[in-house]
């Protein structure tokens, strides 16, 4: 099955490839060269509104929905950009 990026919002693909497809492509763009940043904690929330934002696009929800960044985070089977961050600068 080919997935282009622009059908990545499509509901007839998967929620497994579309998360695979983030973990894969979008976060690690997202992420290049989080070693050597000085980062702040306003970086780290702007990150995570960034990733939030991609989700629920990739997702169909709006904020009107009232579905929580936790169980969108859980449907993707994606940890949070803070631990990920955390993560890759302590290897």
């Amino acid at each position: 099955m080919e997935v282009r990026f622009g059908n990545l919002c499509h509901k007839k693909v998967p929620l497994k490839l579309k998360g695979k497809f983030y973990r894969v492509a979008v976060r690690p763009a997202m992420l290049y060269g989080a070693v050597c940043w000085p980062i702040k904690s306003s970086h780290i929330q702007k990150l995570k509104v960034a990733e939030m934002r991609m989700l629920r696009w990739m997702f169909g929800f709006i904020r009107d929905d009232r579905v929580r960044n936790e169980i969108i985070q859980e449907k993707v089977g994606v940890v949070s950009v803070a631990d990920k961050i955390r993560e890759v600068r302590l290897i």
